[in-house]
């Protein structure tokens, strides 16, 4: 039975103890990745493992602080929290130190503080404070504009740090707002656009083209069950290609079949669209309107990724797609990774023996590849061991989530959880070559003071709204 009165006794103390050895593991783990026979005190201030337990020491104590305060106090102050740190990412861009290409840094003496790292857990406040507001209706599309617009501005200031990796971990936050009753169509739409993107960067344009009409027609099948309409459609199709085939050759335009086939699909799609309308087929204009949407991407997605992205970024899809190998330039990384992992065997090569990881040849192997450690020193059992505490932990956030009474306590609670999830998914699935290398550390386990104190942060503002669910909040 929980205490009303007693803070400590209601705080979910296996969440605790599975966060406190995820940390004592990950400082293990920094010390075997950087090991100096030279400083073997894992307690020497002048190496990173001691200096990570600064950090630590420092999260421990910022834990405390976090469970003392008055659990309202992170609903009335959500919004001001969140606009401060969008002034921190507006300042780092002006005043900021620049480390690796990414101008992300606050320099501060020894130490760098990066805000991105903390945008996560704000903006994780100030949509459960909008999501559990008076009459906030997710089916309006004022609410959904309102949320689009605190998710995407620590966005698009964070891209422009250059720092694509802390970008794209906000777009966790979908599956927050599917749990609060965003229309499916919504993920099934962005899941489509990510495999188009894919697709056309495999494949040409007309491929593409040509196999989104094929899915169209087929899905248009299977909800109508009318093999005339197939026809009538298909006949349009061929019909607006040949037209737009005998223009561009009468004129001597010499269009590539891309293009003639952007030209014909569009308005093919528009004319099945109209007909479909004097036909009640609800249905179809939902599909075409999905389908003349993804071809128009699928012309984008060039300009996209020679334009947009950096070169680097472009090398790295190419590399993971297998459109190129370079595995001993931009594939050098995740090639060294799959090595050392793959060189633990069942059980390991044994604590500080790792040779791959000890002769620095998996690149920043403390950090984005802190895993590659756990791999070729503990190997499968313990990456498995170290898989399975974090499955553990997530499964316990949504078990936490689901039994609140707050609105606001269960967005936040899915939010933490869903950010968790995308960091270690990512950042081991690139460390194995099954996720494009984007630079997010591995949670509570990557060196670094800023990402282990916004990770400590973000769970321990949810164990103590947790604490206080008991309680009949007016939130």
């Amino acid at each position: 039975m929980a205490n009303r009165n007693n803070i400590w006794a209601n705080l979910d103390w296996l969440t605790i103890f599975l966060y406190t050895l995820l940390v004592f593991l990950g400082w293990i783990n920094i010390y075997a990745a950087v090991y100096n026979e030279e400083h073997s005190s894992i307690l020497d201030m002048s190496q990173r493992y001691g200096k990570q337990l600064i950090w630590i020491i420092a999260a421990f104590v910022i834990a405390a602080a976090l469970v003392i305060i008055d659990s309202r106090a992170y609903v009335s102050f959500a919004y001001l929290l969140y606009g401060l740190v969008i002034i921190l990412l507006i300042g780092v861009l002006l005043f900021g130190q620049e480390i690796k290409g990414s101008k992300s840094w606050f320099q501060i003496g020894g130490f760098a503080i990066q805000p991105a790292e903390f945008a996560k857990f704000t903006t994780a406040l100030a949509l459960a404070k909008f999501c559990s507001s008076y009459n906030f209706k997710l089916s309006q599309w004022k609410s959904i504009s309102v949320i689009g617009m605190i998710i995407l501005l620590p966005v698009m200031l964070i891209f422009l740090q250059n720092d694509t990796g802390s970008a794209l971990v906000f777009v966790v936050f979908a599956l927050v707002l599917y749990r609060e009753g965003l229309p499916g169509i919504f993920l099934f739409f962005g899941v489509l656009m990510a495999v188009v993107f894919i697709l056309t960067l495999v494949l040409s344009s007309a491929e593409t083209i040509i196999i989104l009409a094929i899915v169209s027609l087929v899905v248009h099948y299977f909800l109508r069950q009318q093999p005339v309409e197939i026809i009538k459609a298909i006949s349009i199709c061929l019909l607006t290609f040949g037209i737009v085939w005998f223009i561009d050759h009468s004129f001597s335009l010499d269009s590539n079949l891309n293009r003639l086939l952007f030209y014909a699909s569009v308005p093919a799609a528009i004319l099945f669209a109209a007909y479909s309308y004097r036909k009640g087929l609800n249905h179809s204009l939902i599909i075409i309107g999905i389908y003349i949407t993804l071809v128009i991407m699928t012309f984008s997605v060039d300009y996209v990724f020679n334009e947009v992205m950096e070169p680097h970024q472009k090398s790295r899809i190419e590399e993971l797609l297998g459109i190129k190998s370079d595995p001993l330039g931009v594939g050098y990384n995740v090639n060294q990774s799959k090595i050392a992992i793959g060189s633990g065997g069942f059980a390991g090569k044994g604590f500080l023996n790792g040779t791959q990881t000890k002769f620095n040849f998996v690149p920043e192997q403390s950090t984005d590849f802190i895993f590659c450690t756990v791999g070729e020193e503990w190997g499968f059992l313990g990456s498995a061991t170290i898989i399975l505490l974090f499955v553990g932990l997530l499964i316990r956030l949504i078990f936490m989530a689901e039994r609140q009474r707050s609105v606001f306590t269960r967005v936040y609670g899915y939010s933490v959880a869903s950010i968790l999830f995308f960091h270690f998914a990512i950042n081991i699935g690139m460390t194995v070559g099954l996720g494009p290398v984007i630079g997010i550390p591995l949670p509570f386990f990557s060196y670094g003071g800023s990402s282990l104190w916004s990770f400590t942060i973000l769970l321990f503002i949810f164990l103590r709204l947790d604490s206080s669910r008991i309680e009949k909040l007016s939130y």
